[in-house]
């Protein structure tokens, strides 16, 4: 088990009026698992993605990651957390306009201190492994929105994260870019690599292999997926 989360509850205060988004939430995530979480805007999924990246505390309860309680821990600690046991996908790609591919996916590997030689040479695996390493000298301009996608993955994966997290990846792309990067997950997720991602869509959700629905800041239904569609490599 790599995440779990016991009776989550998360209030947000403004002056005198709260907000519960989240109401007791209960689930894990086994290793090697690749789960969707879905519901509608106002659910509480996208502060739970918040909570998971440790980028939002909880109010209560407990959020166990790769063995370790982060619920109460100190900003500083909840970044080497960050930095070392989670990558991060977005919807709108965060790429630094002035830096190429290869400069991109090296920098959480700037922040994490490791030698320029041995960033190089990871940052190249990573580009490899989503298909760019040909597009490695090329800026985010230069590229479609599914490729910039994929540079982002593969600066999600650099630091070999315990966890992938992925918010809304395919909600910027076309039909057959969604397909690619979807094709991508599925790839990484048999080579062992550990998926929770936001969407609204059935359609990408059904890549995965378990949805996890939200409503109303309640986990209302939790559900395998049987038979997950397939993408399938055309290169």
């Amino acid at each position: 088990m790599i995440i779990d989360v016991k009776a989550l509850h998360k209030v947000y205060r403004n002056g005198k009026i709260e907000v519960e988004a989240l109401k007791g939430i209960n689930f894990s995530v086994d290793k090697k698992e690749f789960v969707s979480i879905m519901g509608a805007s106002g659910s509480g999924k996208s502060t739970l993605m918040n909570i998971l990246g440790c980028l939002d505390s909880v109010t209560a309860g407990e959020y166990i990651l790769d063995g370790e309680n982060v619920a109460g821990l100190k900003t500083n600690h909840l970044a080497t957390i960050r930095n070392k046991k989670i990558g991060f996908v977005f919807q709108s790609f965060n790429l630094l306009p002035k830096l190429s591919s290869l400069q991109n996916v090296e920098l959480p590997m700037i922040y994490a201190g490791v030698k320029k030689s041995e960033r190089r040479e990871a940052a190249m695996s990573a580009l490899e492994k989503v298909g760019l390493s040909d597009r490695a000298k090329h800026k985010p301009n230069e590229l479609s929105g599914g490729q910039r996608q994929r540079v982002a993955i593969a600066r999600a994966l650099v630091n070999r994260p315990a966890i992938l997290l992925a918010d809304e990846p395919t909600g910027n792309l076309d039909s057959k870019s969604s397909v690619e990067i979807m094709d991508i997950f599925q790839q990484l997720n048999r080579d062992g690599a550990t998926i929770v991602m936001v969407t609204h869509e059935r359609e990408i959700a059904n890549f995965s292999n378990r949805i996890i629905t939200f409503k109303d800041g309640y986990l209302i239904s939790d559900e395998k997926v049987e038979n997950p569609t397939q993408a399938g490599r055309d290169n």
